[in-house]
């Protein structure tokens, strides 16, 4: 590809008009844009809501605050930060609210609870009377989003971009499974990169190159009153408002000038238009809040078609099968700007600087993106009931487990127990007898080829150049050094790997790297094979067999079920991995299960495996690491074999080590062993925020509240007392060294 690559970017919303301003601004400056409206059409309310539970979208919302308050068109202004006021009127949602500040405060946003009177001098129109508090973002406000667009695409036009509206685009040309051109009814647009920033109409661009894009249309429907006489003088046309937006009772609230605006969901029916009578039930939950706006009556009311995703994240990406064409959707203007500096950043650098693993396209796999399905989530996660629907994927031991008593949870499209009637008893039994665990939803590869290992030794960190029988952990980064995530590799034949992986977009990172040539056959066995973790001290006596090989990875049997066994445990106690085909599955669990009962087996599940591996000091990368990691901060060290030679991302460590390192990933017991903590937690020392919570969990086998965080390396040293901010909370902890079974 050129060093300057011909862009072509489809659409010319928010979104579109923020990549040509930020791909021009970072030298690439041969960006067309195309739209196939004849002009940039209104785009909803502009609210920007800079808190949200996931670090990446806070991070997006903060930098499109931020860029779009120092842009201007005409002397008017793109953003103006009012402040938002979220309102409780519940003990519950005012829980909720002091987890949102913490969410805040370990993202740098500042914020605070406010009392009912306090709320009430913000915000006037208020019944204080029926509010519990609220939680005020100073820096929150509304975007003016056509005059944000127009500002950006101003400036990417002095940069060299063309903007050409009325652009319908049919067909996306494509030459050796690379992107050539972008076709309209009219005109053919060269292309090295098609990026995909329609909106509600990406699907449409999706099926021209086979790209299943799960997005659906929302409706929003904002609808702005008669004037209040409690608003007559405070704004005038240029300011627009000036009290916080209010939020609560599923809607929101703004001023436009001497009237308020009220924004709230419509029917999930996207066809049909505003009608008062259709937001009877949103205005009169306003009016519970804004008593004035009885004196009013809806004016006006505009209907606004919005992209949702099953997650309710944004998407970016490229195209697992056509290199060049790339996916963008915002999912709103609060990100649009941070979405673009990412995607701009991933372009022309080779590598986003913020964790993107909750947006990456390649999150969902095929199951997932099932139209109906994408459907009933995506309506879900934008707050729409969620209707009933069949079980996601089950494993072949899901009737046993029912049996037994499981409760259920779904996760990335399986149906796993998290635990079974005999709660903490799970993890105790683990580390006292045995126990089996159904591990089936783990992503399981088989990588076979001659160029199978030349291949993954390119891909990832550690040495794999072992004998057949070996098993190593290793991990995969980016070029920048960052952890994307971690692997079990076992080799199983000279050219013949069994490859454990996290996440499906590990898959396709894989996938998009296999050489040209053929040498290397990558095939995903997960949902044709069964796999069962045996772990305890008594594991050895109930499967005897398996104890007298000296292999790490081998081929044999448990009774009749042919399998193939891996001798590791994340858990720390002596046990295997047993891998079968699906068909066996259930004949394995009954005879494990069976040759376990003289020895006090129990079925545990998600919920005391989580427990275990903190108690044993594993991370789990995408949620612990991430790539905004590299593996000596994340004690992850031990994986990486600098000797071994090039690897993906060697040269971004070189120089670097576990001395070298500022910050570093600690386990933190809490002496409040009540507290659930859930991640996003502020960390204070010496008073003073200094990190945040990853994950958390109570450790049944050490009777302590756990939790992993992020700190500066100068609090990361054991026995530094620290503080986590809990749902308002500080409560009392210290860092403390791993594993802790071998420390406390």
């Amino acid at each position: 590809m050129a060093a300057r690559p011909r862009v072509v970017v489809i659409g010319a919303g928010l979104l579109g008009c923020a990549v040509a301003d930020e791909l021009t601004e970072r030298g690439w400056t041969d960006v067309t844009v195309l739209e196939r409206e004849p002009a940039i059409a209104p785009a909803g309310p502009g609210l920007l809501f800079r808190t949200h539970a996931g670090r990446t979208a806070t991070e997006f919302a903060k930098y499109t605050a931020e860029k779009y308050s120092g842009l201007t068109v005409d002397g008017g202004w793109c953003f103006q930060p009012v402040g938002s006021l979220e309102l409780a009127t519940s003990a519950e949602q005012l829980a909720e609210l002091r987890q949102r500040l913490g969410w805040a405060t370990s993202s740098g946003i500042r914020g605070y609870l406010r009392s009912p009177g306090e709320c009430a001098q913000l915000h006037p129109l208020l019944d204080a009377s029926k509010v519990l508090g609220g939680l005020h973002f100073p820096g929150d406000g509304l975007i003016k989003p056509v005059r944000a667009a127009l500002a950006q695409a101003r400036r990417a036009e002095a940069r060299g971009a063309k903007f050409r509206t009325g652009q319908h685009v049919v067909e996306i040309v494509a030459a050796g499974g690379r992107v050539t051109a972008a076709a309209t009814a009219t005109d053919r647009f060269r292309a090295d990169i098609v990026i995909s920033c329609a909106g509600v109409r990406s699907p449409e661009l999706g099926r021209l190159v086979d790209l299943a894009i799960p997005v659906v249309p929302i409706v929003q429907h904002h609808a702005r009153s008669t004037p209040l006489a409690g608003l007559t003088g405070h704004n005038d046309d240029f300011t627009e408002a000036g009290k916080p937006l209010l939020r609560g009772a599923g809607l929101a609230v703004r001023e436009h000038v001497d009237r308020l605006g009220v924004s709230a969901l419509g029917p999930m029916d996207p066809t049909g238009p505003f009608t008062s009578d259709g937001f009877e039930a949103s205005w009169t939950a306003a009016l519970g809040l804004v008593p004035a706006l009885a004196d009013a009556k809806i004016e006006e009311g505009a209907r606004t078609l919005v992209p949702g995703t099953p997650d309710g994240s944004p998407l970016l990406g490229e195209h697992p099968d056509l290199d060049g064409f790339w996916v963008a959707e915002a999912l709103g203007g609060a990100w649009s700007a941070g979405v673009a500096r990412e995607l701009a950043r991933w372009l022309v650098e080779g590598q986003a600087h913020l964790d993107l693993h909750s947006v990456d396209l390649a999150r969902f796999d095929r199951m997932q993106l099932a139209p109906n399905r994408v459907r009933e989530r995506s309506f879900a996660s934008a707050g729409h009931p969620r209707p009933a629907s069949a079980l996601a994927r089950t494993t072949p031991c899901y009737e046993r487990e029912v049996a037994l008593g499981a409760a259920f949870r779904e996760e990335d499209g399986w149906t796993r127990p998290q635990r079974y009637s005999t709660g903490e008893a799970e993890a105790i039994a683990t580390r006292t007898r045995a126990a089996l665990f159904d591990l089936t939803p783990r992503r399981r590869l088989e990588i076979t080829g001659r160029g199978a290992l030349p291949f993954l030794q390119t891909m990832t960190t550690n040495q794999l150049d072992r004998p057949p029988g070996s098993v190593t952990e290793t991990l995969l980064l980016g070029e920048d050094g960052g952890v994307r995530s971690d692997l079990t590799v076992a080799r199983l034949q000279p050219e013949r790997f069994h490859v454990a992986v996290r996440h499906h977009r590990d898959v396709a990172w894989l996938r998009r790297h296999l050489p040209g040539d053929g040498t290397v056959q990558l095939r995903e066995t997960t949902s044709g094979t069964c796999c069962l973790g045996l772990w305890g001290p008594a594991a050895p006596a109930v499967l005897p067999e398996l104890s007298t090989s000296d292999s790490r990875a081998w081929e044999g049997y448990v009774g009749d079920v042919p399998v193939t066994v891996l001798r590791v445990s994340e858990v720390g106690e002596p046990g295997w991995e047993l891998h079968t085909d699906a068909d066996l599955g259930r004949l394995l669990w009954d005879t494990v299960w069976t040759a376990g009962q003289p020895h006090g087996i129990l079925a545990a599940g998600q919920d005391a495996l989580r427990s275990l591996r903190m108690e044993e000091g594993h991370r789990r990368c995408g949620v612990d690491v991430t790539t905004e990691h590299d593996p000596y901060e994340a004690g992850l060290g031990f994986a990486v074999r600098m000797d071994k030679g090039y690897f993906l991302g060697r040269d971004t460590l070189r120089g670097r080590s576990p001395a070298t390192v500022r910050r570093k990933l600690v386990c933190l017991t809490v002496d409040d062993a009540h507290s659930v903590l859930h991640g996003r937690e502020p960390v204070y020392a010496e008073g003073r925020p200094a990190g945040y919570v990853t994950s958390g969990t109570y450790g049944w086998t050490v009777g302590k509240n756990l939790a992993y965080a992020w700190l500066p390396v100068e609090y990361a040293r054991p026995r530094t007392p620290v503080e986590i901010e809990c749902f308002g909370k500080r409560l009392p902890a210290k860092v403390t060294a791993e594993p802790l079974r071998s420390t406390e």
